[in-house]
């Protein structure tokens, strides 16, 4: 949970603080994969439902809100390094009238020693994880946090989403995929465990895997049934492509960076604002374990 947030796998910078580029991203992600979010905690292997859920990673609050959603009797304990973050989230809880319901924690789980989050029925942890640099130590704090018969969840992402056609745009076809090449390399190298298997660590610190599902995410904004339109789809591919623009200026061509500043430049005839083809493309895995 070390900087962790929803969907900040996707992020290149490891200072983020929480300041509105990032979070801008969050709440974007939890706008148009709300639907798959949802799938997930329908799909959690409960025979009661749980009271109390610790949300690690919270970010902003996709995964809160979708639990306190999904179980409507439980409060949730939401946990993140980000200040910033944890004041968004709180404005939300508070606009929705859910602040009975919901405690914001500020931790780096990447220290020894973990705040009071109480005994939950639930830990959720959506793409947070693989920013810890001792992972292993923090699956076996959860374990011991744990009620009897609690549930870890464990969401990863495979990458941050592909939004545009592969043939696109038309001056400098596959520059998405280029520029995520580069992206995934310098991640490599700071999180190794982002896209990692989770279920050989889950076993490791004493959990049972008993799910695993991989959802794939293909969302088409002339198609979706979820609200989720171009102009929505739009905001989250700039967001994204702009936060990663600066990571991957020094590693491309000349002609690469030209068409991908086209493409930011909402005044432009190229931006991806003015696209009409726009979709979003990952996949979803999440691993559902109990204590041993």
């Amino acid at each position: 949970m070390n900087r962790a947030r929803p969907h900040t796998h996707q992020h290149v910078h490891p200072e983020d603080d929480g300041s509105a580029g990032p979070a801008e991203i969050l709440d974007l992600d939890a706008d148009v994969l709300a639907e798959h979010t949802a799938f997930i905690t329908a799909w959690l292997p409960f025979q009661e439902d749980p009271r109390q859920v610790v949300d690690l990673g919270c970010g902003t609050g996709a995964g809160t809100f979708a639990l306190l959603d999904r179980f409507p009797d439980a409060c949730v304990t939401a946990v993140d390094a980000s200040a910033g973050h944890l004041r968004r989230l709180r404005a939300k809880t508070c606009a929705r009238g859910l602040e009975e319901r919901v405690r914001t924690v500020q931790a780096d789980l990447d220290d020894t020693a973990w705040p009071d989050l109480g005994t939950p029925d639930l830990v959720w942890a959506s793409a947070s994880l693989h920013h810890l640099a001792h992972p292993e130590r923090a699956l076996g704090a959860v374990r011991e946090l744990l009620a009897p018969g609690g549930v870890f969840a464990v969401v990863e992402l495979a990458g941050f989403p592909r939004f545009l056609p592969e043939d696109a745009p038309e001056s400098r076809p596959g520059l998405e995929e280029r520029c995520h090449a580069v992206v995934e390399r310098l991640q490599a190298e700071h999180m190794p465990h982002r896209g990692a298997d989770w279920e050989p660590m889950l076993t490791a610190a004493g959990f049972t895997v008993e799910g695993r599902r991989t959802v794939a995410v293909n969302i088409d904004s002339h198609s979706t049934g979820t609200g989720t339109g171009t102009e929505a789809i739009g905001s989250y591919a700039l967001a994204g492509l702009r936060r990663i623009r600066g990571a991957v200026a020094a590693s491309l061509s000349p002609e690469d960076l030209t068409a991908f500043d086209q493409l930011l430049d909402t005044t432009g005839p190229h931006s991806i604002l003015r696209r009409d083809d726009l979709l979003v493309r990952t996949e979803r895995t999440v691993w559902a374990a109990r204590r041993t």
